[in-house]
C-alpha cells in the first residue's frame, strides 16, 4: 500500500513527485517535481520590485521634466505653458 502511494509508512510525498511519469513530461515540466526554493523567490521578488519601483520613477522624472517655461499674457498674466511644437 505505501509504494502505490510514492512513499514510505503511508505518507504521500507532496506535489507530482511521487508519482509515476516519463522523464520526457519532467523535463518539459520540471516546476513540478522540483521543490520551492525560497532564497531564490525572495530573490526575484525583491529584482522585480526594484524594477517596477525604478520604471515608476523613471516615469515620474519624464512628467517633472516636462519643458515648462513662464508665458505672459496681453494683460500682464503669468503662467506655466508647456513647450509645444508645431506637430502636437
Amino acid at each position: 500500500l505505501s509504494t502505490a502511494f510514492g512513499g514510505e509508512k503511508g505518507f504521500r510525498t507532496p506535489g507530482l513527485r511521487g508519482v509515476r511519469s516519463t522523464t520526457l513530461f519532467r523535463a518539459v515540466n520540471p516546476e513540478l517535481f522540483i521543490k520551492p526554493n525560497k532564497p531564490v523567490m525572495a530573490f526575484g521578488l525583491v529584482v522585480v520590485t526594484l524594477c517596477v519601483g525604478y520604471l515608476g520613477y523613471l516615469h515620474a522624472v519624464k512628467e517633472n521634466q516636462q519643458q515648462l517655461y513662464e508665458a505672459v499674457s496681453s494683460d500682464g498674466e503669468r503662467s506655466m505653458r508647456r513647450r509645444s511644437s508645431r506637430w502636437d
